[in-house]
């Protein structure tokens, strides 16, 4: 059976300095690490390699046990299995039928260094210690225990609702985004759509009488390109996120960001919207990321300002932007400061038609933000009021 490419990323958003002082120091450790592989489909791989790796490792010494795998009838994945140690299954009992679940109490009883948990999304039955397998996880972390574990993109919150609508499935058994984002490492098994085709038909993934009725549904081939496609550009951003975890954790001011990063800063006038529609068609041009920056003036506000203010932000959420309202007594300053502290490429700014002072007053803001930031592009988009 070939085996499924490996992309190998971190996948963490931040980390205490108490965290970054485990990775240096191991025999530090307050919490464990949380491994994830990742597919977009049944049967690309993620338990095999999963299994793969923790035989290697359990040959330079480490303890390593499997929680729980479900090999799905796969004589390659059981094979593997039957090479690790296992902590026997807890039974329950449920209207009647006999059911096998994790023992997180006798994991945690035998503490290895590390344990096998798949499927992740999986909801145990009534009568658990915890209602669903990733609670079971966040326990083995607290626990100090390292975890592998493995899961499909269709299941990850945010991204579970496009998915029905491409592939007309019904996604019953979710993991919250904080889930993933908790993760230190992510591992997508990778296969193209046609190499997974291929197994099916092999009657590698199900039975070959049901592999027909598979690729008809669920393993269409435009089904398999927009799976995969929405597991890379989840692994991408936790590839970006990782870096910018980096670069905080050695205080790296140079931009070295992967995706473009485009901010857009806006006041309470209501052609505020205009600026963020353009920053939203940049980000998406670009495939990057969309953040949009409020400063707080200290100032007397009107009313109708207040409620200008909240029609764009509200404007900016539809766009899926980020926002940030920050404090500050000088806006060139603090945008300057929130482009070096969020890594950012691209900033849009608005500028009105005016005259004298005013114009003399925006430009020389606009020169002191660049004299505080660092290298990034600048957009400076005139705002024309509406006549009446």
């Amino acid at each position: 059976m070939p085996l499924a490419k490996t992309t190998h990323v971190a996948a963490r958003t931040t980390r205490t300095p108490e965290e970054w002082l485990n990775k240096v120091e191991p025999s530090l450790k307050t919490k464990g690490t949380f491994k994830l592989f990742l597919g977009y489909a049944p049967g690309v791989g993620k338990t095999f390699n999963m299994l793969s790796e923790s035989i290697r490792r359990r040959e330079r010494g480490e303890d390593i046990v499997i929680g729980v795998i479900e090999t799905h009838g796969r004589p390659r994945t059981a094979e593997l299995a039957a090479e690790l140690e296992q902590v026997p299954r807890r039974t329950l009992e449920y209207k009647g039928v006999a059911f096998s679940e994790m023992d997180l109490e006798a994991i945690l009883r035998r503490k290895p260094e590390i344990v096998l948990v798949d499927e992740l999304a999986h909801t145990n039955i009534e009568g658990s210690l915890n209602s669903k397998r990733y609670q079971d996880v966040m326990a083995l972390l607290d626990a100090n225990i390292d975890v592998l574990s493995t899961m499909n993109v269709q299941h990850i919150e945010s991204v579970s609702p496009t998915i029905q609508s491409v592939t007309g499935v019904d996604i019953r058994e979710t993991v919250p985004d904080w889930v993933i984002q908790r993760a230190d490492e992510i591992v997508m098994a990778d296969l193209t759509p046609e190499a997974l085709q291929t197994r099916m038909r092999r009657g590698d993934i199900y039975p070959v009488e049901r592999a027909e009725a598979a690729l008809a549904n669920f393993f269409r081939r435009g089904n398999l390109i927009a799976l995969r496609e929405l597991a890379l550009q989840h692994v991408t951003k936790a590839v970006d996120r990782t870096l910018t975890a980096y670069m905080d954790a050695k205080q790296i001011e140079a931009n070295w960001a992967i995706r473009e990063r485009v901010v857009v800063c806006i006041s309470e006038n209501r052609e505020s919207q205009a600026l963020i529609a353009r920053g939203a068609k940049v980000a998406e041009g670009l495939g990057g990321e969309l953040f949009v920056l409020h400063v707080e003036v200290e100032r007397t506000r009107k009313a109708a300002d207040e409620s200008s203010l909240a029609a764009n932000l509200q404007y900016a959420r539809g766009c899926n932007a980020q926002i940030f309202i920050l404090p500050g007594e000088n806006v060139a300053e603090s945008a300057a400061a929130f482009v070096r502290d969020k890594h950012i490429t691209q900033i849009v700014f608005g500028r009105s038609a005016v005259r004298g002072w005013r114009q003399y007053l925006y430009y020389w803001s606009i020169q002191h933000f660049l004299r505080e930031s660092p290298n990034v592009d600048v957009h400076i988009v005139t705002q024309h009021r509406p006549t009446k």
